[in-house]
């Protein structure tokens, strides 16, 4: 996992870092003796986790282990975000474990916390049409089908996976910005017909989200990830250089900047051609 500098300081932001002791609430009290004696009462005058506790945060960590293998994450600021989902629910556990009261509390201040601090969002720059429905969606595809190359990127607000993917698709549509090279993006919970329409799941066992589909021609060319004739979905991890890797942009990227250099001189040889027939 790889840990950048960025990251590091991101973690300063209430959002994390709240979170965060939410996660570590339980074993902090239990482990800490003026909490432990006053929260928990211990018979025996020690404050260790039995059994049962240690088994839910050994099943805990497997769960997380094996969901954030799954999500791709590569990077830490997304490994610790889908982390935060199952370790606060292991926390609701323990609390109702050790008494419902304290249970409900919890699960009172859980509900408070995410509502009042949603997880940050991208706010970089970014060359991203966000299409408000499926019909400016095919609109747009329709536009000079003989050049024009689009990324369209179908995605939920909800799902942790299209918010880890949301900073890659914005840089990459700085990156490679041109004229015939062109990146949006969809919410397909708010216009599910555009979902309807590319046979993409919106639901929240998914494994289709998030989705982008490289439309050149006005046509569906490439998508990830791909499904096969039985409707079963292969996974891919939207990672940065997957993700250049299997749509080739690089070279997409240089092909569309050769065909904006023609259209500029096939128009500067007409200008030139009308001049000289005006002349004479």
């Amino acid at each position: 996992m790889l840990i950048q500098r960025k990251e590091l300081i991101a973690l300063l932001k209430p959002y994390y870092w709240v979170n965060i002791l939410l996660t570590c609430s339980y074993v902090f009290c239990k482990k800490t003796d003026i909490f432990c004696q006053y929260l928990f009462s211990p018979t025996e005058g020690t404050c260790e986790l039995d059994a049962k506790e240690l088994e839910i945060l050994l099943f805990l960590m497997i769960v997380v282990m094996i969901r954030t293998r799954k999500a791709g994450s590569v990077t830490m600021l997304p490994y610790i975000s889908s982390s935060f989902l199952y370790t606060k629910g292991a926390n609701v556990l323990l609390w109702f474990y050790s008494d419902v009261r304290y249970g409900l509390l919890f699960t009172a201040l859980v509900i408070a916390v995410s509502l009042c601090l949603p997880e940050p969002t991208y706010s970089g720059p970014e060359n991203v049409l966000y299409f408000r429905s499926l019909a400016t969606l095919e609109e747009a595809l329709k536009e000079d089908k003989q050049h024009n190359v689009w990324l369209i990127c179908f995605y939920t607000v909800w799902n942790p996976s299209c918010a880890n993917f949301a900073p890659i698709f914005s840089k990459l549509s700085v990156e490679y910005d041109t004229k015939y090279l062109k990146f949006g993006k969809i919410d397909i919970s708010r216009y599910p017909d555009a979902a309807i329409k590319y046979n993409i799941s919106d639901s929240s066992l998914s494994r289709q989200l998030p989705t982008v589909i490289m439309f050149k021609n006005g046509v569906e060319e490439l998508r990830r990830p791909s499904y096969d004739s039985k409707g079963k979905v292969f996974k891919f991890f939207f990672t940065e250089p997957n993700f250049k890797a299997v749509f080739d942009l690089n070279n997409v990227y240089n092909h569309c900047k050769l065909a904006d250099k023609k259209k500029h001189s096939d128009v500067e040889e007409k200008l030139k051609t009308n001049k000289k027939e005006k002349k004479t």
